[in-house]
């Protein structure tokens, strides 16, 4: 075909040159459409993350605060709201639903030994917040904001937490021996306050849940314990005869002086003194799993406790009257060895007694007579206030429980104060303060944050303390 012919062919057919740019226009529209589209889906899926992370921090940080009445507040704090503490810098005018934070009591939390008490009288907390996020490119169609709803829910206990070094402080004084006549015990005062022990042993854990079997115990402890228990008493008995209370011998050790542990000791050990403090030192062998529902019959804290059939676990020898002070300062120093030995565990401290804290001088050689501070014959219920309040100032949680505290007593102190003071000025906070006022001789010592009165469900929710706050499905009744 000759050039010129081409030409012609050429000419005949309809000049088409142009005619892709509307095309390339269209499919740039629908790209740019799309390119925003995905734009405004990606910011509003990250707007709706930030809104549900706050939410979920606030009811947890809410539910953690609980029974206390500064849930509701606690929440608000922790929420997205601005000026709050989760409050994004992209996601402005966040505002928290009418009527929210609002504490519920749930039943079925209820059924899980999380009671409702005092003052918040719930036991579970629903967050639910609210927000207008603006488009990008979907207001170009119409679509200027999308409203956003987050809702999240929180159990005030029954989450996972670090380990626990727990003390238990039991007054094994005379009057120990005494009958408590009410409905919760009828029983030796020393046997219910034991019963409680079992009950906060049942509450613990010896190991991982996710163990089948927490394995060999040496000495008292499983491999990588979780809780771990120590039982202390007082008066002081010798360290002869100490091994009486946890052998099911039916013996009682014989009870000694009062002695007198360094405050602000790292460490406690009786050294050269005969006596001591210490019942049953730190185990974790108390039950053979987190699943088990029996106490293990060859653990010195089951035994000690009399959790074992025939066994009648520890005795009250008394003889020397109650000094609070001395079993605290040695209860703090050996959790303070215990935490070293444990980093990132956390340190409790469980006081049981009436709270009539007024040993007689001769049962604590040594102590001063007219000093009045640590360790002293004088002000003996204000120092195992200032020594519990140590404890917890050094960051050990201290749980007091006043069995049958009396309005009166205390009679070395000079200032003005109550068995029952006494024991609620020693715990670390309100909440952390029991009294089991149903017991005889007790009724006007009341725990408004905790008003439980019986011994084994005080030391069921205190074992429920150890746990933290959880989420909880939104339709949870």
């Amino acid at each position: 075909m000759t050039a010129a012919v081409a030409a012609k062919l050429r000419r005949l057919l309809p000049d088409e040159s142009g005619q892709i740019v509307p095309t390339v226009a269209l499919i740039m529209v629908a790209l740019f459409g799309f390119t925003g589209m995905v734009i405004d889906i990606g910011h509003l899926y990250v707007c709706y993350n930030e809104l549900q992370a706050s939410s979920n921090a606030a009811a947890l940080a809410g539910a953690q605060a609980l029974p206390g009445s500064s849930a509701v507040t606690v929440a608000t704090n922790y929420s997205a709201v601005s000026g709050n503490l989760n409050a994004h810098a992209n996601l402005p005018g966040v505002s928290m639903v009418s009527g929210y934070p609002q504490v519920r009591c749930l039943t079925a939390l209820t059924n899980q030994s999380i009671p409702c008490v005092s003052p918040a009288n719930g036991n579970a907390i629903f967050v639910k917040q609210q927000a207008v996020v603006s488009t990008y490119f979907a207001r170009l169609f119409g679509l200027a904001s999308v409203n956003m709803v987050a809702s999240a829910a929180a159990a005030m206990r029954g989450g996972v937490t670090p380990p626990h070094n727990v003390v238990v402080i039991v007054d094994t004084t005379a009057s120990m021996n005494d009958t408590d006549s009410s409905s919760d015990c009828n029983n030796t005062r020393l046997s219910c306050a034991l019963s409680g022990v079992r009950t906060l042993l049942d509450e613990l854990w010896p190991c991982a849940s996710s163990q089948s079997t927490c394995g060999t115990a040496s000495n008292g402890n499983v491999p990588n314990p979780v809780d771990v228990v120590s039982l202390f008493a007082f008066p002081n008995v010798t360290q002869s005869t100490v091994i009486y209370d946890s052998n099911c011998s039916g013996r009682n050790p014989t009870a000694q002086g009062y002695t007198f542990p360094a405050a602000g000791a790292s460490s406690y050990s009786p050294g050269g003194s005969t006596a001591t403090y210490r019942i049953v030192n730190f185990s974790s062998d108390y039950r053979v799993s987190d699943t088990a529902s029996t106490l293990n019959l060859l653990s010195m804290l089951t035994k000690a406790s009399g959790g074992e059939s025939g066994c009648p676990g520890m005795g009250a020898p008394g003889g020397e009257g109650t000094y609070v002070a001395g079993a605290v300062y040695a209860a703090q120093a050996a959790l303070l060895a215990e935490q070293a030995a444990n980093p990132g565990s956390r340190n409790v401290i469980i006081l049981l007694s009436d709270g009539d804290v007024s040993a007689r001088s001769s049962a604590m050689p040594g102590a001063s007579t007219t000093s009045g501070t640590y360790p002293s014959t004088i002000n003996q219920c204000h120092q195992a206030v200032t020594a519990a309040q140590a404890a917890t100032a050094a960051g050990t949680t201290v749980y007091t429980v006043a069995y049958g505290a009396q309005s009166s007593g205390c009679s070395t102190d000079k200032i003005a104060i109550t068995p029952c003071q006494t024991m609620q000025q020693s715990a670390s906070s309100a909440a952390t303060f029991f009294s089991d006022y149903a017991a005889s001789g007790g009724s006007s010592c009341i725990s408004s944050a905790r008003p439980t009165t019986s011994l084994n469900q005080i030391f069921t929710e205190i074992g429920g303390d150890f746990t933290t706050s959880r989420l909880i499905p939104n339709n949870l009744q």
